[in-house]
């Protein structure tokens, strides 16, 4: 009679480690989401950031480069273009890349203003925006290997099974999309 009675209580035993073992594969996965799901967050917090510095930038460099029109208005389409952007992260990833071309070109044309060069306002202002710069290269980082982490865990065997029984979705990862980018810098004397 022992023998019928440790059988069902070695099943329940085992059903109820793979019902823990479930629980907690899905656990882990939920906070590599919410991991993401906050790097995303903290990019677009230094996003906002840069955001707001661009047009008391803009009114700075005004007053220097009044027939340097078009490179103004350049950085302020390329900032629209941010609002614009759909919520996607390659999306926001183009928009960004393009306002921060736009604001390279910015910084070249007001090398040709020794007094602008010179403005309090300004450099205050540049560097501001060189450290909200980097701040977005740090969360860009943050967030794929966030990413990277959440997409293993959802292809590794056993964890893929609860991954794909939960319909996990691994969110995209922040890329270069412009090719040229991508080449090495030639420097040319």
């Amino acid at each position: 009679m022992s023998q019928f009675l440790t059988l069902p209580v070695i099943l329940i035993g085992i059903v109820a480690i793979l019902i823990i073992w479930v629980i907690s594969v899905f656990n882990r996965l939920t906070v590599l989401k919410n991991r993401c799901a906050e790097a995303l967050s903290d990019m677009d917090v230094q996003l906002k950031r840069r955001f707001d510095l661009i047009p008391n930038l803009v009114e700075t460099v005004k007053g220097y480069m009044q027939h340097e029109a078009g490179v103004l208005e350049a950085v302020t389409k390329a900032r629209t273009g941010i609002m614009e952007a759909d919520g996607s992260p390659i999306e926001r990833a183009k928009a960004e890349d393009q306002l921060s071309g736009t604001l390279k070109t910015l910084f070249a044309v007001a090398e040709n203003y020794p007094d602008l060069k010179a403005n309090t306002n300004f450099i205050e202002l540049q560097k501001e925006l060189s450290d909200t710069e980097n701040k977005i290269m740090a969360s860009r980082r943050f967030y794929n290997g966030n990413v990277q982490e959440f997409k293993t865990k959802t292809e590794l065997f056993p964890s893929n099974i609860i991954a794909r029984m939960f319909n996990f979705q691994v969110p995209a990862f922040f890329e270069v999309d412009n090719a040229e980018e991508r080449k090495n810098v030639q420097v040319k004397f």
